[in-house]
Order: C-alpha cells, then structure tokens, then sequence
C-alpha cells in the first residue's frame, strides 16, 4: 500500500508540473496591469525614440521634396516622390510605438483623418512596383476610376496593412506577376467599403495552409517558415485592422497557383481638399528666422531647407539662447524645437511671449516629434502659432509662413 501511495505521488508530480505550466502561461497570455506611473514612463521612452527617429527622417522628406522640385526628368521625379512617400509613412509608423503602450490598456484606437484613397493606393502601388523590380518581377496596379477624393479614415494603418501584403506576396514570388487592385463599394449607414486584393502568382497554399495562417507565430508550414523566414505576426495584425476598420481579410490559394488577399474597410466620405502645388521655385518673400535647435544633424537639415526656399536663418542650440536672440528683436519667426535640452522648447516659447513689445510677439513655430493632440495643445497653450509633427516639409513651412511680412513686402 505504502508503495502505491509513493508511486500515485510521483505519477501526480508532472501533472501538477504541467498544470503550473499552463496557468503561467495564461498569467503570461494575460494582459498585464500597469501603473499609471509605469505606463506613463514606458510612453515618455518609446516617445524619445520615436522622436530621434523622425528627426533625420525630416531630412529625408526635405531633400527628397527639394529634389523633386528641382530639374528633373519624370523617372527621376518619380523616385524622389516615393522616397518622400515612403520616408513619410515610415515617421508616421514610429508613432505607432507610443500607440502600442496605449493599446495595451485601451485596445486599438483608430484615427479619422481625411486622406486620398487614390494617393494611398498609389503610394502603395509605388512600394510594390519598387519591391518586384528588385525580384525581376512583373507589377500592376489598377485603380478604380470612380475612387472618392477624399474619405475619412485611418489612412496609416491601411497602408500599413496593405505594404504588408505586398510586401508577402512579392516575397512568396519568385516568378510572373503581382497585382493590387483598389475599389470602392456601397456600405450601410451611408459609408463606403474600400476593397483592396493584392493577387500573386507564386507558391499558393493548401487549405490546411489558410487553416494556420491567423494564428499567432505561424506560418502556412515549417518549410515555409525555413524558407522565408519571418515571426508570422504580419497576418495577425493585418486582420485586426480590418476588423477594427469594419472590414476583413479574406484569402484565396491552390498551391503553385498563386494567392489572392481580399483587403477591406469602411470608411465615410470626406469633404475634398485642394492640393497645394508642392514647394515653390522662388519664394514670394525672404524671411529673418531664428531657428532653436540643439541637433547638429537637424540643423544642416533646416539650413538647406530654409536657404532653399529664399530665407536666412540664425541657429542656436538651446532654449536660452533662443530667448536671448529673440529679446534683441528683428526676425519674422521663430523655429523651435520642442524638446530642447535644458530649458524645453515649452518654456522658452513662454519667456518669448513676456518680452515686451514686437519682440514678445514674434511668430514662434513649434517642432516636435510627439504628435499627440496633448502636447499640440500644451505647445499652443503656451504661446506657439504653429505645431509642427517630424517630419516637417518644405511645402509645410511654407504654408505657415505665407501670413508673415518679411523683407520682400
């Protein structure tokens, strides 16, 4: 008896071994309760990085919009415009970083901004054309000529959804053709339903294949895995925005035959915008700028950009040095970089706004890489007239500067 006893404990042992197994990896699976503290320091880091990101990225943008005005040929033009394009979204995208920590308490919060769906499925269409030239591969792109202008949505996320898609189907390709296609269909409640596929001819998969592709950290099979690599997340996360949106991610597939994504989102229709004519050959007046900021990288930046457009410019490399220049008068703006080291961005805009007279008045344009609607309301709360989010263009600061009287005038 006593022998059976020992021999039932030491056959328990894994069982219970096993259960704890399983309840850690569901303590683990389960979403973690964080302070508002921890949850606030996690954001406050991931912002900084996302911040540093941006600033060179504003480089990119700037040169490559410069670029493209200047005298190019259409092929050429076309580059420089989808290295702006795709400089823009990858800034964008950095956002996402702080959206993660905040998603991790309140789930996936989407935005809804007017955007071109002409634009973004070009841009996209861009992307793919660039990745199959790599690959020696055939692109199309067809675009529904009767796309709205303008709807509402969020257009980063969809884009994001949708280069990932490419970005497989050129990948699991090796010979023939990709194609995206983009549409428009009629929706309840007087939304419209985008519809985007993006149709390959390459490897295809099995129905069992399509069974594993939604779950978390697989792939269609292990030989695909070997193959191609991957962390098999991209899928996940693409179905989610869709269902998110309103729409879905359905797929067809027979292997060797090729596989066809059914991408779509509801989105509601958006009054159109006019489109500014991209960044003017000669300005229509030369400015005195002050420009506040402590990167040396971002100051070569700004430098080109502004002594392109026409205008002079003094740097300075902190946010006492800005009050300092500003106090003695004589410029039509101030450019400030919000997160200044010392004395931020915030606080010198404030001591500006103290200084007596025309000086106390100056037009201060806040630059930042947070683009959150707080600190855009912090920023103006303080005293600036603009706020711009990194990557800034040159067609930007146009627009805030055209209200301003320079030397021109």
């Amino acid at each position: 008896m006593a022998k059976r006893k020992a021999s039932n404990k030491a056959s328990l042992k894994p069982v219970k071994k096993r259960a704890a197994v399983r309840s850690r990896a569901r303590a683990l699976r389960a979403p973690k309760a964080q302070s508002p503290a921890a949850l606030r320091a996690i954001e406050a880091a991931l912002a900084g990085i996302a911040h540093d990101i941006r600033t060179p990225l504003t480089g990119i943008v700037a040169l490559a919009e410069l670029l493209s005005a200047s005298d190019l040929g259409p092929r050429e033009r076309g580059w420089a415009n989808a290295v702006k394009s795709g400089a823009e979204h990858l800034a964008a995208l950095s956002s996402l970083i702080v959206d993660a920590v905040k998603a991790d308490a309140t789930g996936l919060v989407l935005r809804h901004e007017p955007f071109s769906p002409r634009a973004l499925a070009d841009a996209v269409g861009q992307a793919l054309a660039a990745r199959a030239g790599n690959k020696r591969l055939e692109s199309k792109i067809v675009i529904a000529p009767d796309l709205p202008a303008m709807v509402s949505g969020d257009a980063l996320r969809l884009r994001a959804a949708l280069e990932n898609l490419v970005d497989n189907a050129v990948k699991f390709t090796s010979d023939g053709v990709v194609t995206l296609t983009a549409a428009i269909e009629p929706a309840t409640r007087g939304r419209l339903r985008l519809v985007f596929t993006v149709i390959d001819s390459g490897i295809g998969m099995s129905a069992a294949d399509m069974k594993r592709l939604f779950r978390p950290f697989a792939q269609a099979s292990e030989q695909i895995a070997r193959r191609y690599g991957g962390a098999g997340l991209g899928l996940i996360f693409v179905k989610r925005i869709a269902k998110a949106m309103g729409g879905d991610l359905r797929v067809t597939s027979r292997p060797g035959a090729g596989s066809t994504f059914r991408f779509t989102a509801l989105v509601a229709s958006a009054a159109e915008r006019r489109a500014g004519n991209g960044v003017r050959a000669k300005p229509a007046r030369s400015l005195s700028l002050l420009c506040a900021e402590d990167n040396p990288y971002g100051r070569v930046v700004m430098n080109t950009i502004l002594t392109q457009l026409g205008h002079t410019v003094d740097f300075v490399e902190s946010g006492e040095a800005a009050v300092a220049s500003a106090s003695r008068g004589g410029y039509d703006a101030v450019l400030m970089d919000v997160t200044l080291s010392g004395l931020d961005g915030l606080e010198a805009t404030r001591r500006i706004r103290a200084l007596p007279g025309a000086a106390g008045q100056v037009t201060v344009i806040g630059i930042s890489g947070r683009g959150e609607a707080a600190h855009q309301a912090a920023a103006l709360a303080a005293g600036m007239n603009f706020y711009f989010v990194k990557p800034v263009s040159p067609a930007k600061m146009e627009q805030a500067f055209a209200g301003l009287g320079g030397r021109g005038d």
